[in-house]
């Protein structure tokens, strides 16, 4: 039986949280930012929790954490 391994660019871009949940940063914050107001971008800087559908399959490819 081969080791499992864990998909590198999925480790990269979720992180779990105490209770078992996967949270992520939002998108929309890398470019074209002049015409996004400041409260926009305020508001997209805090990380969110993956929807409950998804973590199952975020669980999946995030098998060591």
């Amino acid at each position: 039986m081969p080791k499992m391994k864990t998909n590198r660019g999925a480790a990269k871009r979720f992180r779990k949280t105490a209770s078992g949940r996967f949270k992520c940063a939002q998108s929309h914050r890398r470019h074209i930012l002049t015409k996004k107001s400041t409260k926009r971008k305020r508001h997209l800087r805090d990380s969110k929790l993956v929807h409950e559908s998804d973590t199952k399959m975020i669980a999946r490819m995030l098998p060591h954490l």
